[in-house]
């Protein structure tokens, strides 16, 4: 085997898998789209068994694709948070679907719990906000809802994790059930500060502790691949959460770096240092990434609907036939004409956090076609970075100077020329298109001492500016205003 790294890359709409060199030179890929299930308004669910086939498949594809003589020398794994599933110990075999971070079921045991006056506790350990979003209510929903789960979790038959946790099992033949400090900061189980489950919470929330998986740095040694699973047993070195691969993977290590992954959602993170910053503005504090013994932390906010917005243009509307062809179709109108899109699909994300919002389009008329809607939803991705990014320099009192984007929508020109002029900022991209898989890469090759230090990382990395802003102020100032007047709108409306 030589010097190469397999990264798995398991988000919301797709598996994929990657093999790496030590230049950041991606030699192989291999992605299979995933199945999304919406049984009821506000519930998204994957199947398990699809999620662990096309992991396993996408990687055997990959190494295929180089040959005998440029196997990996070890695995990392980025996922998508939050998103959570309980399985049996013997079996591997989940009790339920996995409910996917945009589900909403839970939002009115949250709204109860806020009510008792938890929230302020909450958010003090965790950094995060008492929403459906996290893990915890959706683990609670579970055992509540399937027969029998509750006495079979106390009993320490069950087994819960996010989706690192889940491969990491099936990859090891369930000789190992860990996860790394990024996903379980996203439980709301996790106490930031501890670096440790917290007590109280699973108190509060009613869990197990018998669950839950034992919480490693992210470049530790998260065990072997089972025998016969590939040509070799493989060493798993690296766990991370997708944004936070993110954010290695865009070379954001220093304090102010900040980056917007553009997926199924959109992604805001900024590196604030080694102490959290408690944000004032509904903001998460998360962990970054712990590394070589260090902590970083991050504030981050969240755009539940950016490429999904998309999707529903193609599978919901049906006024385009694949995402590109949105730039297309925008680029031939001169703006929105006065259309608004609120895409709250799965309700907004932070600094408004309304869960039971729901979407809307407003400013419709007799001239408006499909691509002034397409127009407006690519519109309303930046606006809701805007929202982000105001919240994120009031909270850390940083001067914020330019953004790093990635994702898929960060190939769309037009959405970038409407991104950059509405948050005044100029946008960089780097050459190496999946961020993610690198960052899950980079943090595995630190484990093995492929990358010798994480602070080196920074020659791997050659930046361009992609975009500049261009609006007038006072034009950008009308659309801000238009923006949270229809905002204010969507959440006045309810079914």
């Amino acid at each position: 085997m030589g010097k190469y790294i397999l990264a798995i890359d398991q988000g919301t709409t797709s598996s994929r898998a990657m093999i790496f060199d030590l230049g950041a030179g991606a030699l192989a890929t291999a992605q299979k789209e995933l199945s999304q299930s919406f049984p009821h308004p506000g519930w998204v669910e994957h199947d398990p068994e699809e999620i662990i086939r096309d992991v396993i498949d996408t990687c055997r594809q990959v190494m295929a694709q180089v040959g005998p003589k440029k196997q990996p020398c070890a695995i990392g794994i980025t996922n998508q948070r939050e998103t959570t599933l309980v399985w049996d110990r013997k079996t591997g075999k989940t009790i339920y679907p996995a409910i996917v971070w945009q589900d909403r079921r839970t939002a009115d045991l949250c709204e109860s719990l806020k009510a008792a006056g938890h929230e302020d506790m909450i958010s003090h350990k965790t950094g995060l906000l008492l929403d459906p979003y996290f893990s915890a209510t959706k683990i609670a929903w579970i055992l509540d809802n399937v027969a029998g789960a509750r006495a079979r979790a106390e009993a320490g038959e069950l087994a819960f994790g996010t989706v690192d946790s889940f491969i990491l099992w099936h990859l090891t033949g369930g000789a190992v059930h860990k996860t790394d400090v990024t996903n379980a900061s996203r439980t709301l189980l996790y106490n930031i500060h501890q670096l440790e489950w917290d007590r109280a919470l699973l108190d509060l929330f009613n869990i197990p502790a018998a669950v839950l998986p034992e919480v490693c740095d992210c470049d530790s040694d998260f065990g072997l691949t089972k025998a016969g699973l590939f040509e070799n047993r493989l060493p798993i070195t690296g766990m991370v959460g997708d944004q936070q691969a993110a954010l290695v993977g865009q070379n954001c290590l220093e304090k102010g770096n900040l980056k917007c992954t553009y997926g199924t959602g959109g992604f805001v993170m900024m590196n604030v240092g080694d102490k959290p910053v408690k944000s004032s503005h509904r903001l998460l504090s998360t962990i970054a990434y712990r590394l070589e013994g260090r902590t970083a932390y991050a504030l981050e906010g969240s755009i539940f609907s950016a490429g999904s917005a998309i999707q529903w243009l193609r599978d919901g509307l049906g006024i385009i036939s694949h995402a590109e062809e949105s730039e297309e179709l925008a680029a031939s109108v001169e703006d929105s004409g006065g259309v608004m899109v609120v895409p709250a699909f799965t309700g907004l994300g932070a600094p408004h956090w309304q869960a039971d919002i729901q979407a809307a389009l407003f400013g419709v008329s007799r001239g408006t076609g499909r691509a002034e809607i397409i127009y407006a939803t690519l519109e309303s991705v930046a606006l809701q970075t805007e929202d982000l990014l105001h919240a994120m320099k009031r909270d850390s009192g940083l001067t914020l100077t330019s953004l790093r984007v990635d994702g898929g929508m960060a190939a769309n020109k037009i959405f970038l020329k409407s991104l950059s002029d509405i948050i005044d900022l100029p946008l960089f991209k780097t050459e190496i298109n999946e961020i993610t898989a690198l960052g899950a890469a980079i943090i595995a090759g630190i484990r093995m001492k492929e990358n010798s230090n994480i602070n080196d990382l920074s020659t791997l990395y050659k930046y361009s500016k992609i975009a500049s802003p261009g609006m007038v102020q006072e034009d950008r100032e009308i659309l801000l205003t238009k923006w949270q007047k229809a905002i204010q709108l969507a959440c006045d409306y309810k079914m």
